[in-house]
């Protein structure tokens, strides 16, 4: 098994901080009910541009990641809650960062 760190890079737009947060509550709640792994959330505090968060988690293996983001993305609640998430964000970027080197001899 390879764990898996899924890092998710979106630039907020300006002034819509406060509807992220509603956002991230709902995305929170469903996410728990599917079985997603905790997230940590982090704010740039100084040297870059303080508009961007990154969201973190960690998967056991990519089969996991893979099952757990494919009944989010089969959920119609979650994908209506998606749409909502893309008005706010200027861009976004998913990375999927494994162990190096990633299967050990």
């Amino acid at each position: 098994m390879v764990t898996v760190i899924v890092r998710l890079i979106q630039r907020i737009a300006n002034g819509k901080w406060d509807e992220l947060e509603e956002i991230d509550k709902r995305f929170s709640e469903m996410e728990e009910n599917l079985g997603y792994p905790p997230k940590k959330r982090f704010r740039c505090l100084s040297g870059g541009d303080n508009n961007i968060v990154v969201v973190e988690r960690e998967y056991q293996s990519l089969g996991k990641m893979e099952k757990i983001m494919t009944k989010g993305f089969l959920d119609p609640e979650y994908s209506k809650l998606s749409e909502k998430l893309e008005k706010i964000v200027d861009w976004s970027k998913m990375e999927i960062w494994v162990p190096h080197p990633p299967f050990p001899a």
